[in-house]
């Protein structure tokens, strides 16, 4: 299974092409704050050309669907729309939130439980909850929400990650370093880690599908509405 994976959701930007017949992985990652429009295109077109791969080759293509930046994700959303119709292939959709969840069970196996918590601003976060299953896929335990920072339970079971845990923190008035997170940014890696079963499985959508997911779409009739 070969794909393109892209994720352009929050202030980092991350591009990568896995071949799983060939246990092959490459991923660029940056931070690089209004940068997504100008860079994932000769992002993913560079990583294709070290992987020694044409669009034609790939059997699909995911994308870091949200919750987070809307500006970001409409971009994300837009850009491997147009990669998939190119070449009619289909498209993997893929939780922000799920793809940092299962990016601290890939960091350490003895992780079983993470909660994810994004900075939605307005004052609000993004979170959602999730265990580890058989294959360390991330399984949902609680639903992705949008909630104010102080309605959230900060129990010191769940491994944290996510870059909203300083917003958490302020609400409460503790130091930022009393909730710290394994990992703060999804990572296209591991987007394209979880999209690659659902392709194989035959379960992606066709191009004109691949929509982001906003959990609060309200914002984007708001003024500043860019997440």
């Amino acid at each position: 299974m070969k794909l393109l994976a892209l994720d352009a959701s929050t202030e980092a930007l991350s591009v990568a092409v896995v071949d799983s017949e060939r246990d092959y992985e490459i991923e660029h990652f940056e931070i690089a704050p209004q940068a997504h429009a100008r860079r994932l295109l000769p992002l993913a077109q560079e990583l294709l050309e070290r992987a020694e791969l044409a669009l034609a080759d790939l059997d699909g293509f995911a994308f870091g669907r949200g919750p987070g930046a809307f500006t970001g994700l409409r971009i994300a959303a837009g850009l491997v729309q147009g990669l998939a119709a190119g070449v009619d292939r289909p498209v993997v959709p893929v939780s922000t939130l799920a793809a940092l969840a299962a990016r601290c069970f890939h960091h350490d196996e003895k992780i079983r439980h993470v909660r994810v918590v994004q900075d939605a601003r307005m004052g609000e976060i993004y979170t959602a909850d999730y265990k580890r299953g058989e294959t360390a896929a991330p399984i949902v335990i609680e639903e992705e929400r949008v909630i104010r920072p102080e309605a959230l339970d900060t129990d010191d079971a769940w491994v944290r990650a996510g870059n909203g845990w300083g917003v958490v923190a302020s609400a409460r008035g503790v130091a930022a370093d009393t909730l710290v997170a394994l990992e703060q940014w999804p990572h296209a890696l591991d987007i394209a880690r979880l999209a690659w079963p659902v392709l194989a499985r035959g379960d992606g959508v066709a191009a004109a599908r691949a929509l982001p997911v906003y959990v609060r779409d309200d914002v984007a009739r708001k003024p500043g509405g860019a997440r």
